[in-house]
């Protein structure tokens, strides 16, 4: 059985703004900013390997420039715990579970701590622009479980999405893709991490 939770962040513990928040602040649709933005900038910004301002220069792939400090305050805004999330983490916290964050996410989580205080429940421990590797890459899953002196099995990965979930399995890692927080409430209850509930 896994003894350490390694929870992704965005889609997973906090609703994510860049699929309706983020479009809407640079006036275009979904589906033409996946179109038109830089196939690497996100990721290379990610990654800890350029700074804010090559990010504004290079977040488009034509060229024109990105409002980095307009963007930074329209995602700050709309950082939220997803439903029912808040309550399981001060759960698990006061059951003594450790947890840690495993994210892809640039230097801005630093603004998701302001606005939400998520370190009061798990601290900011392998977050790619520190570590600078990212999921599903097998040296995320790897590196978190030697910084931690557990190996790959003891370790178990929320995640909202099937790759890294996958990636995470690939290593050795227990997984959980997470839906909702009913289904993740029954997947740690199954590893022994929350009581089961009695109907």
């Amino acid at each position: 059985m896994p003894e350490v939770v390694l929870f992704d962040v965005m889609g997973t513990l906090l609703y994510d703004p860049f699929f309706r928040e983020v479009p809407e602040f640079l006036g275009i649709a979904l589906e033409e900013l996946l179109a038109v933005k830089h196939p690497t900038a996100w990721v290379d910004f990610e990654l800890g390997e350029i700074d804010d301002e090559t990010l504004a220069r290079r977040f488009f792939a034509d060229g024109r420039r990105l409002d980095v400090d307009g963007l930074r305050r329209v995602m700050h805004n709309a950082y939220a715990f997803l439903p029912g999330i808040e309550e399981l983490l001060a759960e698990l916290r006061a059951r003594d579970v450790p947890m840690h964050v495993l994210s892809n996410y640039p230097h801005w989580y630093r603004n998701i701590e302001d606005a939400l205080g998520l370190a009061r429940y798990l601290p900011w421990s392998f977050v790619s622009c520190a570590t600078g590797v990212r999921k599903p890459d097998a040296r995320a899953y790897l590196g978190a479980a030697a910084a931690l002196g557990v190996t790959p099995e003891a370790c178990l990965l929320v995640d909202d999405r099937r790759q890294n979930c996958e990636a995470a399995q690939a290593v050795g890692m227990d997984a959980i893709r997470f839906c909702d927080v009913t289904g993740l409430r029954a997947g740690l209850a199954e590893r022994g991490f929350l009581a089961v509930a009695v109907r």
